[in-house]
């Protein structure tokens, strides 16, 4: 049986959910007394989980001004993807070969709710259980390095993806990838399930930098997750 999570362990979750889903704004200042409050906790712990969102690259820390939300980086985009699709080639050439039956079945599980969510236009439910997918994906290796490394890279990299998901073009096309995905699962074809995971995570990446830099032309009007930001 698992245990429960420790207090820290909890603040820092709680934390990286409420950075990840845009609640403040890149570059705002992380209002540290009102999450006290929020979570019921003193300064003290809220400043260790603070000091491992910084690790993370959510959090910049300054020196007696406090935390404020690290600002999203287009030019990180291109190393971050370089180096998880060298992970993802990895999950592909050992899933096949390391995952159960009943990991399959829960794989094929998320695949379902995946046409679910696309079907009914939910954008941010996609997101989500498109993490869920992959990061169950890497587990059925049965390699704890590998999977505490990718689970680390997908953290980084999930603040990005909120940049494609009011793209309904994409999310279709991500679709169709994650069928390739389970085609090649479905017969453990190791080579070919290695390089559909490549082919999906250098499309994806593709399409956040395509997102980010459409964000920055002058006069482009701000998505929906600035405007729910600055709201």
């Amino acid at each position: 049986m698992a245990m429960p999570p420790t207090l820290h362990e909890a603040l820092i979750a709680q934390l990286r959910t409420l950075l990840l889903n845009g609640e403040l704004a890149d570059g705002s200042r992380i209002p540290e007394a009102k999450l006290c409050e929020r979570f019921g906790v003193s300064r003290t712990p809220l400043r260790e989980a603070l000091k491992v969102m910084a690790a993370e690259g959510f959090v910049t820390l300054r020196p007696n001004r406090g935390a404020v939300v690290a600002p999203i980086d287009p030019g990180e985009i291109g190393p971050l993807v370089e180096f998880k699709g060298a992970l993802e080639r990895l999950i592909g050439l050992l899933a096949p070969e390391r995952a159960s039956d009943a990991d399959i079945a829960e794989l094929e599980r998320l695949h379902l709710a995946l046409k679910d969510a696309l079907m009914r236009d939910e954008h941010a439910s996609y997101t989500h259980l498109n993490f869920a997918f992959h990061q169950k994906l890497a587990q059925t290796t049965q390699n704890p390095v590998l999977v505490q490394s990718y689970e680390a890279l997908q953290q980084k990299i999930w603040r990005y993806r909120f940049t494609i998901n009011e793209l309904s073009e994409r999310l279709a096309q991500s679709y169709q990838e994650h069928e390739r995905i389970m085609i090649a699962l479905r017969a453990r074809a190791r080579l070919d399930l290695a390089e559909r995971l490549e082919e999906h995570n250098r499309l994806t990446g593709e399409a956040m930098s395509r997102a980010l830099a459409a964000v920055a032309r002058p006069g482009k009007a701000p998505s929906a997750r600035r405007r729910r930001k600055s709201a």
